[in-house]
């Protein structure tokens, strides 16, 4: 009997794997409905600019998750996908009535930093595992990201 998955991953490191994608997965949510909230709420003398950044924010947040979901049915376990799971997996807190645009933008790195941090988390124990598909798939992520985030940086001055 083999001890590896269906893509020929050790189970275990599989197992740790989706465990941890699957708190990825919470955070990704929560943050993808602070970006919303964000995105529909900010006001102020940015409002166009950010709004349409906001958009664009979580529409990448959606693809993500999706992604982020897909990979860990591809490890061969179940994407958590209830918000009650979400709540008590994620690091990122939910916000409610932030409307101002410094504030939202403040908001959107903290989630980015978040994200980033797991992600390493999950890139160490995917090269670990010899997972190239979760290294690749965090790894593009983590770029994008601290791009993002350097650039949020640059507009908060």
């Amino acid at each position: 009997m083999s001890d590896t998955n269906s893509i020929g991953l050790h189970s275990g490191s599989a197992s740790d794997l989706a465990e941890r994608l699957n708190a990825l997965l919470a955070n990704y949510q929560i943050f993808y409905m602070n970006v919303r909230g964000y995105h529909w709420n900010v006001k102020g003398d940015n409002f166009f600019e950010l709004h349409t950044k906001f958009e664009e924010y979580y529409t990448d947040l959606l693809a993500k998750i999706d992604e982020v979901a897909e990979r860990i049915l591809t490890l061969g376990h179940k994407p958590v996908h209830a918000y009650s799971d979400y709540f008590k997996l994620s690091q990122i807190e939910e916000q409610k009535d932030v409307h101002d645009g410094q504030a939202c933008v403040r908001g959107v790195v903290q989630g980015y930093q978040t994200l980033i941090d797991l992600q390493r988390e999950i890139l160490s124990l995917a090269s670990d595992a010899d997972d190239e598909g979760t290294a690749s798939q965090v790894g593009d992520y983590i770029r994008e990201q601290e791009k993002t985030i350097w650039m949020l940086n640059a507009y908060l001055g």
